[in-house]
């Protein structure tokens, strides 16, 4: 039986529709949500959304994040602005598990352009249930964390 967490899930206008399936299959597994927006597929300004989602995550009101655009990539940078936040665009299985192992990802970002759905809500199932190696990791968190 996976973990169940509480997370906050934030996207744009190109990941609204992603966000919704990932949210209902969240829920139906026992997750506590909460969606930070947007709340359409009109066209929006990502960073509206996807930082409540990194300082929440960030100060602890929430045990995880997720957050979608058309890559993923300005949703990562922008919750990677925020300190104490490791959000990493994972692609595909393998980057989701070393995300969570290597780097105790906290954020996890996607872009609904890259992946398919079924993808995608593979990837959020594996990131979600991967535990964190520690070990060798936690000094370069460690330094990260410095910065």
């Amino acid at each position: 039986m996976s973990p169940k967490f509480t997370i906050a899930i934030g996207s744009d206008h190109a990941g609204f529709a992603y966000k919704g399936k990932i949210i209902a299959m969240l829920l139906a597994e026992g997750h506590t949500v909460k969606d930070m927006g947007t709340h359409s597929d009109a066209s929006c300004d990502y960073p509206y959304f996807i930082f409540p989602v990194a300082k929440a995550v960030a100060a602890g009101e929430f045990e995880r994040g997720i957050v979608l655009g058309g890559s993923g990539n300005g949703e990562a940078i922008t919750a990677n602005r925020v300190k104490g936040v490791r959000c990493g665009l994972c692609w595909n299985e393998q980057v989701a598990i070393w995300n969570r192992s290597h780097n105790d990802g906290n954020v996890l970002s996607l872009g609904a352009r890259t992946v398919t759905l079924a993808e995608a809500l593979h990837i959020v199932r594996v990131w979600l249930s991967t535990p964190f190696e520690g070990g060798r990791h936690i000094r370069r968190i460690d330094k990260i964390d410095e910065a």
